[in-house]
């Protein structure tokens, strides 16, 4: 009996990173990562001709005849059907309208039913609850934090893009205060110092008043943040990535505080499986067990 082995796929606007997943483990198979640039403005030939590429490389390690892939995608995008939707983002202008699914079906001679597509918010969060800092868990909000928000939330084990980026929130959208360039700003208009991100406020923090006050108030803004949000998906825990996680210390106490200030008490996890999450989320969209068992899983959960 061969082990169950997929692919996973995590496409963004100028890389592509394929890695083969042991579905019984969970876990990345060791040197099957294959990652590579590429460049979204190109025509839909050479787009589609490098994503074959690293597939195929990927691949290698595997010696299944039954090929089954998960592809993390940015939206919009059908991910029933395997169209791409986007137009209008600079990138991936030649692919509008094209059924993706049906394109690499043909270029790799892989069965169409075997592949799958999830959101790529999602497919972090899916990463986790399948294999990582959420797993077994039933309502689950994950968020990325970096140079834009992304947002998602699980409920009975799968995860869905909650596309909260652009949400009303204080003087403007919720990414205006959740992403990179808020510190950026913040700090600036409290020091009159310039930095380039997150990674060096937090190597001044210990001794630099503004930098410590910029992630008090980033900590007290999520959590404002996430208030209402948690509520209105009943979830008991949240999972955070992206760059910004990274100086989880730095926020958490005044996020956790303010949080357990107006009775929220879900439990705040950094990422266990960092940039491979949305890998492990998308190879996880193949595991027909995983979605029967979780729910049991979850259902035994509440009666005990």
């Amino acid at each position: 009996m061969e082990k169950p082995v997929a692919l996973g796929v995590d496409i963004g606007g100028s890389h592509i990173t394929a890695a083969l997943v042991d579905l019984e483990t969970r876990s990345i198979i060791q040197d099957s990562v294959k990652r590579s640039a590429v460049d979204s403005q190109e025509s839909k030939e050479v787009i589609l001709a490098a994503w074959c590429d690293v597939i195929n490389k990927a691949f290698k390690k595997s010696n299944t005849d039954n090929k089954l892939i998960g592809i993390a995608m940015p939206g919009p995008f059908d991910y029933e059907n395997g169209i791409s939707l986007i137009k209008d983002q600079d990138k991936f202008k030649a692919l509008y309208g094209i059924n993706i699914k049906e394109e690499l079906a043909t270029r790799l001679n892989i069965k169409a039913q075997n592949i799958h597509f999830i959101n790529d918010a999602a497919g972090f969060l899916q990463g986790e609850v399948f294999g990582g800092a959420a797993r077994g868990n039933a309502n689950v909000i994950g968020l990325t934090l970096g140079t834009g928000l992304g947002s998602s939330y699980s409920i009975g084990g799968v995860a869905k893009d909650a596309d909260l980026w652009n949400s009303p929130f204080i003087d403007g959208i919720a990414e205006d205060y959740l992403s990179t360039r808020w510190f950026v700003k913040r700090y600036h208009q409290l020091s009159n110092n310039t930095v380039a991100g997150v990674k060096e406020l937090v190597a001044i923090s210990a001794n630099d008043h503004a930098a410590t006050r910029v992630f008090m108030e980033f900590g007290y803004n999520l959590a404002q943040f996430l208030i209402p949000v948690i509520k209105k998906h009943k979830s008991d825990m949240v999972i955070i990535g992206g760059n910004i996680s990274r100086a989880f210390s730095a926020f958490s106490p005044e996020l956790i505080a303010t949080l357990n200030g107006n009775d929220v008490h879900a439990s705040i996890k950094v990422t266990k499986l960092k940039e491979n999450a949305a890998l492990i989320g998308a190879a996880s969209c193949c595991d027909t067990n995983f979605l029967s068992e979780n729910v049991e899983e979850i259902e035994h959960k509440k009666f005990h």
